[in-house]
């Protein structure tokens, strides 16, 4: 065995490690630990991408080299290893960009406490990217789901409480009817490893035997995953959760937390239950109908908005939407996409949510729309990294939305049943977002005569104008360099089959 094929299991015990050695420290060596962990697991990441991009196929690490079914396995491919890296980025951004902020936002005594369960959370994320194991994949999803209810009731203000709970219940209901969907798949196939799972189902679904039982089986895994990723109309917990926990909270929630659990359906389609299965299903036709739903009425709900903060919240309501909408679709293509839109919205989110507060903050911390007008030129940087987001989200070139929507589309005209509605609704919903975000950017460039508020100056934010400026070259990257990611896109869904 090749020493890198070591680096998945070592990142996801170095995570776990963290979160055991943080508890024990001050609010500042816990700060150090998490930023060099998440630096270690990003340089570890990257070496998995380059070893199995030079071997061109994915392997799999045996924990504790017991074999199935005693043993538990992890498998690393290509996506895994570019989706793990990816995560680590985004991770590593926002909390150097919301880490002024945390001091007033969070208790002194509670810091540590925040590393700790940021650590979890990357733990989790990792073990669902790389776990080749249902049992295990449910543990983490319920780690994760502890570790995101910490992270939105550390700040103690009242609403976030309040927010902990509805996630906590919606959340506790996906994970229950994700639970049922993995017992009554372990009874039908006797094995909790992806690839024996797979083998099984096929022969379940050739010989005709327990059809509905499988069909049954299929649509909680999807509605338990939809309903944990905030799928259209399962979201009511999200807009408070988004809204009142701390910055750096907000854009990982937003760009990590569902995303993991979204790529763990992609997994359980592709090596689970098999690609074509799952497509004969009709699971794809409930997933893509409440995907373009989710794109409409996420967009309303987010013009409808007062409060900036809570409207980039909903706007995520119907990017998620747009990510089902290309699984719904059925197709190669359509997938690809979804997957291009997980890497898109999580660089364009997070970009949004640690541009706000710069805006907000020069605006006597008010998030109301008419306290923003004028608050690009009291923080240049924060109103530049703002419109920027922004126009990536309604889909200008030159950034990562555009190529998301371009790809959508090039995936309905492939589809000649679901083409129309999808194109459709693509243009309703480009339109619906560029009403609220452009909406946004006309009134933060709104000069007003009396001047309220103090500027910021460059020498008082050194590390949160870095940040803003990785944030909006990785933005960029991804729009003028989108080829080879859908390359590596393209390569791992064919390592997943």
């Amino acid at each position: 065995m090749n020493f890198v094929q070591n680096f998945p299991a070592v990142s996801i015990l170095l995570c776990l490690f963290a979160g055991i050695i943080s508890s024990g420290l001050k609010k500042k060596a816990a700060r150090f630990v998490n930023t060099v962990l998440i630096s270690i697991v990003g340089f570890l990441s990257l070496c998995t991408l380059i070893y199995v991009m030079g071997t061109g196929e994915s392997f799999v690490y045996v924990m504790g080299m017991f074999p199935a079914p005693w043993g538990n396995e992890i498998r690393a491919g290509v996506l895994e290893a570019f989706t793990a890296l990816f995560f680590c980025i985004i991770m590593l951004l926002s909390l150097a960009g919301g880490r002024k902020k945390l001091a007033d936002e969070v208790e002194e005594g509670k810091t540590f406490l925040y590393y700790v369960l940021m650590d979890l959370l990357l733990a989790s994320l990792l073990a669902l990217v790389y776990t080749n194991d249902l049992f295990t994949a449910y543990v983490f999803v319920e780690i994760n789901t502890i570790a995101a209810c910490g992270l939105i009731m550390i700040r103690q203000n009242g609403r976030t409480i309040e927010a902990a709970a509805r996630y906590m219940i919606m959340s506790l209901l996906g994970s229950g009817l994700l639970l049922m969907g993995l017992c009554m798949l372990y009874d039908l196939t006797g094995h909790l490893l992806m690839s024996n799972i797979k083998e099984q189902i096929k022969w379940v679904y050739v010989s005709g035997q327990y059809r509905i039982p499988l069909l049954v089986t299929i649509a909680l895994l999807s509605v338990g995953l939809a309903i944990k990723s905030a799928l259209f109309p399962f979201h009511a917990w999200l807009p408070d959760a988004y809204g009142y926990s701390t910055v750096s909270s907000a854009a990982i929630l937003s760009s990590l937390v569902s995303k993991g659990y979204i790529f763990l359906l992609i997994k359980i389609i592709y090596r689970v239950v098999g690609f074509e299965i799952f497509y004969e299903s009709r699971i794809v036709d409930v997933l893509f109908v409440f995907g373009l739903m989710g794109m409409i009425f996420g967009s309303i709900s987010a013009i409808r908005e007062n409060d900036v903060r809570r409207m980039i919240a909903f706007s995520s309501v119907a990017q998620i939407g747009y990510i089902y909408m290309g699984i719904g679709m059925g197709t190669q293509a359509g997938m690809e996409a979804s997957i291009f839109h997980i890497f898109s919205h999580a660089a364009t989110k997070s970009l949004l949510f640690i541009g706000a507060i710069g805006l907000t903050d020069v605006s006597g911390g008010s998030r109301q729309f008419i306290e923003l007008t004028g608050s690009a030129y009291r923080n240049k940087w924060a109103g530049v990294t703002f419109t920027v987001g922004s126009l990536s989200m309604v889909g200008v070139p030159l950034f990562s939305g555009f190529i998301s929507k371009l790809l959508f589309a090039q995936a309905a005209v492939q589809n000649d049943v679901k083409m129309l509605p999808a194109l459709i609704i693509l243009g309703i919903s480009t339109i619906l977002n560029a009403i609220y975000f452009m909406k946004t950017v006309i009134r933060i460039y709104t000069p007003v005569e009396e001047r309220k508020y103090e500027s910021i100056t460059f020498k008082d934010m050194k590390l949160y104008v870095a940040t803003l400026a990785c944030f909006i070259i990785l933005n960029v990257v991804l729009g003028v360099s989108s080829q080879p990611i859908a390359d590596i896109i393209g390569q791992g869904l064919a390592m997943f089959s």
